[in-house]
């Protein structure tokens, strides 16, 4: 299962009602960085055969198949620090992330 905060569900709201369409957020790994993966984020429009669709705080999130087993269990929350902000993930199965924060491994 993958969930979001209130506080990221509000700011996918926005996004989505900016760009006019979208049925929700797609959540995906991706192949990259120093430390082997990131995640990856995209408005959905259609959901595509094989995918997980979860409802968290009014908010669909999709799912491909390949990342569900390296992200199940996963939180998405928008923080705002300083002049920072941005999506975080709490992945359960994540290990550790490299020293700029963009990639991580997961656990064995």
């Amino acid at each position: 299962m993958i969930t979001i905060t209130t506080a990221g569900a509000e700011r996918v709201t926005k996004f989505l009602e900016t760009r006019g369409k979208g049925i929700g957020i797609r959540v995906q790994i991706r192949t990259t960085g120093c430390s082997g993966y990131a995640y990856q984020l995209e408005f959905v429009d259609v959901v595509n055969e094989g995918d997980t669709v979860f409802d968290s705080n009014t908010i669909k999130i999709v799912v491909d198949k390949k990342s569900l087993g390296m992200i199940d269990g996963t939180q998405l929350d928008y923080k705002i620090e300083g002049l920072n902000q941005g999506f975080e993930f709490k992945n359960p199965m994540e290990d550790a992330q490299c020293g700029c924060g963009e990639s991580f491994t997961l656990k064995s």
